[in-house]
């Protein structure tokens, strides 16, 4: 990792202010499984606190095993009243039937390039690109992954480059050339950034 923050800090001046202030890297990996890929379906459009209520809810009522099975043995009725969306409660359950088939592999996916996961993740029901790349960043580990969709990451742009407004995935794409490639420890240090205003 002192290879990345090196590199981030020569390749762009108003990033090494921001890992300087912001201190040591120091990001959280979640397992590349199941629980890690529905817990992000559970945290789509939602704000962290709600996001952990209903996840915790979800966990609670499979008695701490989220596995494919679990899930399935719970119905539709009682997912909503654990405070998953009918949407939520339809793309979890595809997501468990598909690992089931091995149509989605956990013990597969962390041998295949990013566009691979993604492609493989994107192909089941409710799971669009920026819920594959968090799985990329966050169970995967991936060094170089820039979610352009990301909220978070746009405004943590907006604030630190001075822009006037939230930047579009090109103007992203050419401020982040130069972290290549280590794009997802500088979207850390960017998250991070909005933590320290309380802005998540």
């Amino acid at each position: 990792m002192r290879k990345a923050i090196l590199h981030l800090k020569r390749a762009d001046p108003l990033l090494k202010a921001l890992v300087e202030r912001i201190g040591p890297y120091a990001q959280q990996m979640a397992p590349a499984d199941f629980p890690a890929l529905a817990r992000s379906i559970v945290y789509q459009q939602l704000n962290g606190k709600a996001a952990s209520t209903i996840y915790g809810r979800l966990e609670a009522a499979v008695r701490g095993r989220v596995t494919p099975r679990t899930v399935l043995k719970l119905t539709e009725d009682r997912m909503r009243e654990l405070g998953l969306s009918k949407q939520k409660t339809s793309y979890i359950r595809d997501l468990a039937q598909t690992t089931i088939s091995r149509e989605v592999d956990f013990r597969t996916l962390p041998a295949m390039p990013d566009e691979v996961v993604i492609a493989s993740l994107t192909a089941v029901r409710g799971i669009g690109v920026w819920t594959a790349q968090m799985f990329l960043i966050f169970a995967l580990g991936r060094p170089d992954v820039l979610p352009t969709a990301d909220l978070g990451i746009r405004a943590a742009m907006k604030n630190l480059y001075g822009l006037a407004e939230l930047p579009k995935p090109a103007e992203m794409e050419r401020i982040a050339a130069p972290w290549r490639p280590y794009c997802s420890v500088a979207c850390w240090y960017l998250w991070r950034s909005l933590d320290n205003q309380g802005a998540l």
